[in-house]
C-alpha cells in the first residue's frame, strides 16, 4: 500500500496506524470491555502481532546497515538532531498535558 501509493511512510508504519484506526472503529462500533477484548479474537491476533514485533524493525535495520557509511559521515549531526528532537517532543508532550490538566480542571468545576 505504502509503496503503491507513493507514500513516505514504511510500510510497518502505516501497517500499525491502520490497526489503530481499526480498533477504534471496531470500538465505536461494537464496544468492548478489557476482559473481552483479550479473550476474543482481536486480542488473540494482538498477542501474536506482540510474539513477533521484532520483524516490523528489520527493514529499518536494513537500511541502517545498508547505508553505514552514510551514517558515519554524519554522525553527528543526526546525534544532535535525536537529541534536539527529542528534546522538543518531551516538552511540547509537558505542555500539552498541562494545558489537558488545566482545562480538565475546568470542565470539572
Amino acid at each position: 500500500m505504502a509503496r503503491g501509493l507513493h507514500l513516505p511512510v514504511p510500510g510497518p508504519v502505516l501497517g500499525l496506524a491502520l490497526l489503530v484506526v481499526g480498533l477504534a472503529l471496531w470500538n465505536r462500533l461494537r464496544p468492548f470491555s478489557d476482559e473481552a477484548l483479550v479473550a476474543g479474537p482481536v486480542g488473540q491476533v494482538s498477542l501474536g502481532l506482540l510474539a513477533n514485533l521484532a520483524l516490523l524493525f528489520v527493514p529499518a535495520g536494513v537500511g541502517v546497515v545498508q547505508y553505514m557509511g552514510l551514517v558515519a559521515a554524519h554522525g553527528g549531526a543526526l546525534a544532535v538532531a535525536l537529541l534536539v528532537s527529542t528534546t522538543l517532543t518531551l516538552v511540547v508532550t509537558v505542555g500539552v498535558f498541562r494545558l489537558m490538566k488545566r482545562v480538565q480542571g475546568r470542565a470539572d468545576e
